[in-house]
């Protein structure tokens, strides 16, 4: 009997209209585009701008375009998986006001948290629901507003992060397309390095914390880019070596878009001699910035005219936790 996969079969993104540029930044921070540039590859990102508009409205509106794109009835979604750091709320989940917002009334839905790795973690998560058969239809949501948790006058961080959200459609596939292997890991003991001081259940939200400035992104920058680049690219050649692919056998590799230099080591471990500049990375951080769970499906949506059936595709990310993993996939469709 012929393996079940779980292919893509469509992709759409979303980014909100209000561009923060370098140049506005540094009106707000000492900081310059020079600086910015050198040390990450971001010229600007997007910024949700509106009251009461929360991730959200970013992944519903990726997920209607996906549907319309797909021509999908969203009564015919099985499940809905939305990776995010910033959900609208503490509960209801995220996923199930996107759901409700799009019209899935009969997809079982939830939220997956495992920071910038989360897409990664959710798409191989859903895949196993495809290869069982037990569903048939799945949209994996990857959405972040992280301007809602950056400090604005903290360099080190808004200098990186942007919001958007991205989704795919997940089918079963029988002719060898779709998700071939993965590799999921994670170190807890990185939680130090990265994360949110204030806000949880530990320390939950109290004037003290507010005025201290404890709800924002709080990220020790020499030791996470240490272990991006380590582990990010571990686990890439894990995966090659383990389906037997070559720098020259490999079509596309779709990083995180966490730092320019952190993908440029990445795909040189891989083979990839011209590092972030080869054609065969997706980049979109210089127009987008570190926009999290959304980065790798808004890479796709980027790239998808230049995507063909069978294009060998890594997926790698590296997030907080610490939390990082790989995917191999054979792109189903001609993306033209």
């Amino acid at each position: 009997m012929t393996k079940i996969r779980a292919a893509i079969t469509g992709v759409q993104g979303y980014v909100p209209d209000y561009v923060l540029t370098n140049e506005e930044l540094s009106t707000m921070v000492d900081t310059t585009d020079e600086w910015i540039m050198t040390r990450t590859g971001i010229k600007e990102r997007r910024i949700l701008k509106g009251e009461g508009l929360g991730t959200s409205f970013m992944g519903a509106k990726a997920v209607q375009g996906l549907l319309e794109k797909t021509n999908t009835d969203p009564m015919d979604i099985d499940l809905l998986i939305c990776s995010t750091t910033t959900p609208d709320m503490v509960f209801p989940a995220t996923a199930n006001l996107i759901a409700n917002e799009v019209g899935a009334k009969k997809a079982f839905n939830y939220d997956m948290q495992a920071a910038c790795s989360g897409f990664l973690y959710a798409l191989y998560t859903a895949a196993q629901f495809i290869e069982t058969g037990a569903y048939k239809k799945i949209v994996v949501v990857g959405a972040d507003k992280m301007s809602s948790i950056i400090d604005y006058t903290d360099r080190t961080t808004c200098v990186i992060f942007g919001d958007g959200a991205g989704a795919v459609l997940l089918e079963p596939d029988q002719e060898g397309f779709g998700i071939q292997d993965a590799v999921m890991q994670s170190d807890g003991a990185g939680w130090v390095h990265l994360h949110q001081k204030a806000g949880g259940s530990r320390r939950p939200p109290t004037a003290e914390t507010v005025q201290n400035r404890e709800h924002f992104v709080y990220q020790e920058g020499k030791h996470v880019f240490k272990h991006a680049v380590e582990n990010m690219g571990a686990v890439v050649l894990d995966v090659m070596k383990r389906n037997d692919l070559t720098a020259d056998t490999i079509h596309w590799l779709n990083p995180h878009q966490a730092n320019r230099r952190i993908v440029d080591a990445t795909a040189k471990r891989m083979g990839l001699d011209t590092g972030v500049d080869s054609e065969k990375v997706m980049m979109t951080i210089h127009k987008y910035g570190n926009t999290t769970n959304g980065t790798i499906p808004l890479n796709l949506w980027n790239y998808e005219p230049q995507l063909k059936k069978g294009d060998n595709t890594i997926l790698a990310a590296f997030g907080g936790g610490f939390t990082w993993g790989a995917i191999y996939l054979k792109w189903a469709y001609d993306g033209k």
